[in-house]
């Protein structure tokens, strides 16, 4: 591991960077140009003080999936992303089947969709990046485990992850996330990540065993789903899917219609929401009201 041509790598992809380039407010006058070391670190999902120290030449190895959320939190290029790994003495990641990089380009675009959540994710469920709104209406998946990161994963062995959606939503949920997969495993008969995950699942839960044999294939697309918030309430969001074929990506865009409660109470998540995403412990969660009831008002929480 090349301690010293990483340090000064990090530093300079940190400075070419301007926070409105990842979706950051630049906020008071800044003394030297780029991002500050604690923005880099909240990007990549680390304490700030292991990415210190790797600006130190003095950090430990930075394992694969480290690398990979520094890749994108510095907004890499495939080449320089492959120059990360091999500065660290690993090999880069090579195309065969979903790619944990998303292209500079995809997260610019996710960047600028500052007012409508959205995230990026792989075929597979991978959650890879997320804009402000995102973990505003759904959590920060980069706080979770590395296995809590799938959604599929999550929604089946998780309850808790179903508490997002009205319970009478649930079931369609549950179909549409088994279908996509088979559609998916079927497309990528040699790639061993879906057909893991579909190992994983059968075994693991019956309810996807059971729909899993109904063999139902639909790739995902445009829907509309409902979500249920502690704060603002219930949402009823349009969700396209833009799909990148290439490296398996998937672009999830969640957008209210003007003129609907929930268009307001998306703008009041804005404020809300990310409000509390600056704060280490969030307020208690609210009532959720139906769509035909007034949002609460924030500051009574």
């Amino acid at each position: 591991m090349n301690r010293a041509e990483l340090a000064d790598f990090l530093r300079r992809g940190r400075a070419r960077l301007d926070p409105s380039d990842v979706g950051l407010v630049p906020g008071t006058r800044r003394r030297t140009p780029g991002l500050r070391r604690e923005e880099v670190a909240q990007l990549a999902g680390m304490s700030v003080d292991y990415y210190t120290r790797l600006e130190q030449s003095r950090g430990p190895r930075p394992s694969r999936q480290m690398l990979t959320a520094l890749a994108r939190a510095l907004r890499l290029t495939d080449d320089e992303r492959d120059h990360l790994f091999h500065l660290t003495g690993e090999e880069p990641p090579r195309h065969g089947g979903a790619s944990a990089h998303v292209r500079p380009g995809l997260l610019l675009v996710l960047d600028r969709l500052h007012d409508t959540p959205a995230m990026v994710g792989t075929d597979c469920g991978e959650v890879l990046a997320q804009n402000a709104m995102s973990r505003a209406l759904s959590g920060d998946v980069s706080a979770r485990p590395p296995r809590d990161r799938n959604m599929l994963r999550r929604f089946f062995l998780d309850p808790a992850a179903r508490e997002l959606f009205p319970p009478e939503d649930v079931a369609e949920h549950a179909r549409a996330h088994v279908a996509n997969l088979r559609a998916v495993a079927a497309s990528r008969p040699d790639d061993p990540e879906p057909a893991a995950l579909v190992a994983e699942l059968r075994a693991s839960s019956e309810e996807f065993a059971r729909l899993w044999d109904e063999h139902e294939v639909a790739v995902r697309r445009q829907s509309t789903k409902r979500f249920r918030h502690p704060v603002v309430g219930l949402l009823e969001l349009d969700c396209e899917v833009l799909l990148n074929e290439d490296d398996h990506h998937m672009l999830v865009i969640h957008t209210a219609r003007p003129g609907t409660e929930s268009y307001e109470r998306l703008q009041l998540l804005r404020v809300v929401g990310l409000q509390s995403l600056k704060v280490s412990s969030p307020p208690p969660p609210l009532p959720v009201p139906t769509l035909g009831a007034p949002p609460p008002d924030p500051r009574s929480a």
